[in-house]
């Protein structure tokens, strides 16, 4: 089976990298990662999607989404998710107060509404895989309480994105995907072209891009990241609690039987965080039907997204 729609964003990640993006500090050890952190984090990515939706909604009309077949509904419950991103917005940073991070400035590769539905299904994820991963870092109860009741508006957000909008399936499995800090640092991060100087630094790294051709679970897929031999290294694919480690030989990877993957380049065959990991992330999405099988059919077709 075939991947029958492919987005990438690797060249707009590669235009973006010039630029002044939230500024890193390359460590992974968890005690320089704080309540602030984790907050300043959290903010950073709802800062974005503020940005994106509010973007969006300005370029396109109500006519505009049904022309390009959108349903009717669907720009106003986008406005509604627009209010809900901001209100995240309102609610860190007043939480966090002097110590807030400011918004950047941000682009976004959408050229209409199903693209920019597109990409709000992938970055909603995103947003989901971001708070699980980071909610080993909160100290605080009352901070846990905040980002829990905003991860499940969040995940609320991606289920409605990816069911009614684009046809595809709601959830990926029983669980969602908890993404580490710098991972996620390096999806969001292309969408970013600069930020103030005075912002808090992140304890992130950024991976350079790793990219798929010909995915589809259970096959063999070709696999390639920038400057960088893929070759002996592992593909560690990431799943609801699960981590799969694949050995890249003569420049190919099996894709694990999983509907929705998380994919980074890393030297070791048991450890994937920011000592081993040499490139990533890419994001693999293989939606099933209703019978929980992989689907190819118009309406609810694989999709494979590369990052």
């Amino acid at each position: 089976m075939k991947s029958t729609s492919i987005i990438t964003f690797t060249t707009f990640a590669c235009a973006a990298s010039a630029f002044v993006i939230p500024q890193a500090r390359d460590t992974s050890s968890s005690s320089t990662i704080d309540d602030t952190v984790v907050l300043n984090y959290a903010l950073t990515l709802e800062y974005l999607e503020s940005a994106f939706y509010t973007g969006a909604l300005n370029n396109f009309t109500e006519d505009d989404f049904t022309n390009d077949g959108l349903p009717q509904w669907a720009r106003g419950r986008f406005e509604q998710i627009a209010a809900h991103e901001q209100a995240h917005v309102q609610l860190l940073s007043s939480a966090l107060g002097a110590n807030a991070t400011q918004a950047c400035n941000y682009s976004f590769p959408y050229t209409s509404p199903s693209s920019f539905a597109a990409l709000s299904q992938l970055l909603e994820g995103v947003g989901v895989s971001a708070y699980a991963g980071a909610a080993q870092y909160v100290t605080s109860k009352a901070y846990l309480t905040t980002a829990a009741v905003i991860l499940s508006t969040e995940a609320r957000h991606a289920a409605w994105v990816a069911g009614p909008v684009n046809k595809e399936n709601p959830w990926s499995g029983p669980f969602d995907t908890p993404l580490g800090l710098s991972t996620v640092y390096t999806l969001a991060s292309q969408f970013i072209t600069s930020c103030p100087s005075t912002n808090p630094s992140l304890p992130v790294k950024a991976f350079p891009a790793l990219t798929f051709a010909n995915a589809s679970p259970g096959e063999a897929a070709n696999v390639t990241a920038d400057g960088v031999s893929a070759e002996g290294q592992y593909i560690a694919f990431f799943s609801g609690l699960s981590t799969t480690f694949v050995q890249v030989q003569n420049g190919q990877v099996v894709v694990p039987n999983a509907t929705s993957l998380y994919a980074v380049l890393t030297s070791s065959n048991s450890t994937a965080d920011d000592s081993t990991i040499t490139a990533g992330v890419a994001v693999l999405q293989f939606p099933f039907n209703s019978n929980g099988t992989f689907s190819t059919s118009t309406g609810d077709s694989s999709m494979n997204v590369e990052v």
